[in-house]
């Protein structure tokens, strides 16, 4: 139920408390949300991650082709040119032994962010490039877990000509303003859904889409009025029947927009979940005797308007429409039978 009420502290406030693996999750989310700009966003993390937490692969050469990378601290304070200048050390030396090309941009991300000494560095090339240089011996024996890395001959003459240019940081507050467009945010910070669209009506002419349970729906009908119905003009006669049939392509374009909506508002998986509690909830009534098909399909989907929802981050925004459009779009995929064989 954080989706709809939150935590009672801001975001900015909230991701102080999170551990090192929780920031870089966040921040994964985050890059994730820039799909214009990347083909694929991976996460390196890890002992042997080579100084790469979060690389946005712009190609399918990934790391070999154009890439940024996204380095992921989470401390107390907020951060030291010398964390900056071991991390920095590690990109140089693995993209001089061509373990990957040297990213389009490098981007430091901390909550705290960086310090006054760090931000003067990453403002001036040259500033930054001679503290590394500088430096170095801090950060030869933390490139690899196998030797010290010594700045000299051709890999010294690498980092003299290295574009330091790509290195620079995002700040908390631009990472939450762009968070805030994800289907995450209001998961992890709470705060509310928005409005979900109004919902159109049904096209006049049946789709594609709705091919399945349509079928089964002039199932259920012929089984009820023993006769072979396939289609509408096999109800003239029924006109409680035909409204029946209307009704149930409104409450399945009902939950094809909640469906939507969940995609852009939620996060991946979340609709799924929420089709998979519903059926769970009317599944022993679809197996329980009926008199016909069309008693079952009334059944489960009265069932489905009433069943308790449990902890889906969509709850607020389901309405009883959206319920029994479930049914018919688990109807769809034979997940759910109106005439038993």
């Amino acid at each position: 139920m954080r989706a709809q009420f939150g935590r009672p502290i801001p975001p900015q406030q909230q991701v102080l408390l999170y551990s090192a693996d929780e920031w870089e999750e966040f921040v994964l989310e985050w890059v994730h949300s820039q799909k214009a700009l990347y083909l694929d966003v991976r996460r390196f993390s890890g002992p042997n991650d080579m100084g790469i937490d979060i690389a946005g692969l712009t190609d399918e050469d990934g790391l070999a082709g154009t890439w940024d990378n996204f380095q992921c601290k989470h401390y107390a304070d907020p951060l030291a040119p010398a964390i900056a200048a071991s991390e920095i050390a590690k990109i140089l030396w693995h993209s001089f032994n061509k373990e990957f090309a040297p990213p389009r941009k490098y981007y430091f991300v901390a909550p705290k962010g960086c310090g006054t000494s760090l931000a003067k560095l990453l403002s001036n090339t040259k500033s930054l490039r001679d503290y590394v240089i500088e430096n170095w011996t801090s950060c030869s024996k933390g490139i690899t877990a196998t030797k010290t890395v010594n700045l000299d001959g051709d890999f010294k003459r690498y980092v003299e000509s290295f574009d330091f240019r790509i290195f620079s940081a995002r700040t908390l507050l631009e990472l939450i303003d762009d968070h805030r467009k994800t289907p995450y945010h209001v998961v992890r910070f709470g705060g509310g859904l928005p409005d979900r669209p109004s919902v159109s009506p049904p096209p006049d002419e049946v789709a594609v889409k709705e091919s399945r349970y349509i079928q089964q729906l002039f199932e259920a009908y012929s089984e009820h009025l023993e006769i072979d119905v396939t289609g509408l003009a096999g109800l003239t006669l029924r006109q409680d029947l035909i409204d029946h049939f209307h009704h149930q392509r409104e409450f399945f374009y009902h939950a094809e927009a909640l469906r939507n909506f969940a995609r852009d508002t939620v996060p991946p998986g979340t609709f799924d979940d929420l089709q998979s509690e519903v059926h769970a909830g009317v599944v022993d009534v679809e197996t329980q005797m009926h008199h016909d098909g069309y008693a079952r399909l009334n059944a489960v989907t009265q069932a489905a308007a009433i069943i308790q929802l449990t902890a889906n981050a969509l709850i607020s925004v389901v309405k009883v429409q959206d319920r029994k459009g479930i049914c018919h779009q688990l109807a769809n995929e034979d997940r759910l039978r109106w005439k038993k064989q």
